[in-house]
């Protein structure tokens, strides 16, 4: 077993020892919450962390260990294997052996295990010979075998929130873990809580590296010039939440709406090169494919989304080429914003007109009282009707004329889509 390091890293001085210390994930570990009922219930079970670098998962698995008084035993997927297992194995059997102490069995980033090595952990779950925690930043539906999945709760844990960050930071200088630092300017700290983006093992490491420039230049205070002078170009680059983070998405979504690849796949690397996180990227591209492509070209969110799940598979460098196949698809891709307008027209219409009732013969009619009230009298069945139609037929409040929300732009399928409703107006028309 290795020495514990004579001066620990920052992040692990400061990692919580106990609930009430920890910052973040709120929606688990609030009163009530699933793992604070968990941790209160006195009975460990196994459990799938998933989220992103920094966000607490070692924490709480830690926490756990001591909350349930039980002997912690950590693996890394990364450069451990079967060996490992066994040896946690044989550890968890002599422990029980001398007065039935618990295990946890800690293993971090789980989905590098193939299926064989998280196969190993299943017989031992199933006798309750230790508890298993994994630790994974991957979608564990498609990295983690669907047997040992299913023996486990799975909690998603989120990105520390810009609030969390700065508490930590807070904490860092009210408790003097470094001494080096004294202050940090507001302007450096909202730059630190940018950079780490929702990270706090990240913010910790980059207080540390700042803590060693301050102690060599004797600097105390730290001035958000001095902050960009130390971390350099790439801190300067990246301003997530600021001005040049919002204005490059904008040229992005501008460059896709515009029709041109190009620039598309340019603002992309752009984003990507200056650090923004990719999920937030395919995000964005999802929005894209459903405000300024709509059903001019259906299949464009469609494959927007198969580009988002590509990447929750592969994650980052291999799953941002698929990221950029969406990117050019839907510059490339004929353009519509007719649902998007219709959506925000029939937002404000619905806003400022009254609450009209629903017509009788709309209304359903699973009660007898309910048929003998009419509810869906002379309701026109359109399946039993000439085209699959009932002309002439009003879907609307009694009153109430046809707004006309959506309309179809002269581009892509919505042409066909223009033609189709164009034929059935002209057969309400000759109903009516």
């Amino acid at each position: 077993m290795a020495k514990p390091a004579s001066h620990p890293p920052l992040a692990e001085r400061l990692r919580p020892k106990n609930l009430g210390e920890v910052i973040g994930q709120q929606h688990l570990l609030g009163v009530g919450l699933p793992l604070r009922i968990a941790f209160e219930s006195g009975e460990p079970h196994s459990c799938i962390l998933w989220g992103p670098p920094g966000v607490g998962k070692t924490t709480i698995a830690r926490l756990m260990a001591s909350s349930f008084d039980a002997h912690f035993i950590t693996i890394s997927a990364v450069l451990g294997g079967v060996k490992d297992i066994r040896e946690a194995v044989e550890q968890a059997t002599i422990w029980q052996g001398q007065g039935g102490r618990r295990t946890i069995v800690f293993v971090d980033e789980v989905h590098r295990f193939n299926k064989s090595q998280q196969d190993a952990f299943l017989p031992h779950v199933e006798s309750g010979l230790f508890t298993f925690i994994g630790a994974t930043t991957e979608n564990p539906s498609f990295e983690v075998n669907s047997a040992l999945l299913s023996r486990a709760v799975v909690y998603v844990l989120q990105p520390l929130t810009e609030d969390d960050l700065k508490q930590i930071i807070a904490k860092v200088l009210a408790e003097r873990a470094l001494p080096a630092i004294e202050t940090i300017a507001v302007e450096a700290v909202d730059r630190l809580v940018a950079y780490a983006d929702g990270d706090a093992r990240r913010l910790l490491n980059t207080l540390e590296s700042l803590s060693v420039a301050a102690r060599a230049e004797k600097i105390s205070d730290v001035t958000d010039a001095w902050l960009l002078k130390v971390l350099g170009e790439r801190l300067r680059r990246y301003d997530k939440g600021g001005e040049q983070f919002y204005d490059t998405i904008s040229a992005l979504h501008k460059s896709v709406r515009g029709s041109d690849p190009n620039a598309a796949l340019y603002w992309f690397m752009r984003m990507l090169d200056g650090g923004a996180e990719p999920r937030y990227m395919a995000r964005r591209l999802i929005r894209m494919a459903s405000e300024d492509i709509g059903l001019a070209d259906p299949r464009a969110l469609r494959l927007a989304l198969d580009a988002a799940e590509v990447y929750e598979r592969l994650g980052s460098p291999e799953g941002e080429l698929a990221l950029a196949q969406c990117v050019v698809y839907l510059a490339v891709a004929p353009k519509s914003n007719a649902v998007y307008q219709a959506f925000n027209e029939a937002k404000a219409f619905i806003k400022k007109d009254g609450t009209r009732p629903v017509p009788l013969h709309l209304r359903n009619a699973p009660t007898k009282l309910m048929k003998e009230l009419d509810y869906g009298k002379n309701y026109r069945y359109a399946h039993d009707e000439e085209g699959g139609f009932a002309a002439g037929e009003n879907y609307f409040p009694q009153g109430m004329a046809d707004p006309g929300f959506y309309r179809p732009v002269n581009r892509g399928l919505e042409i066909k889509i223009a033609d189709k409703l164009n034929e059935l107006k002209a057969k309400n028309h000759q109903k009516n």
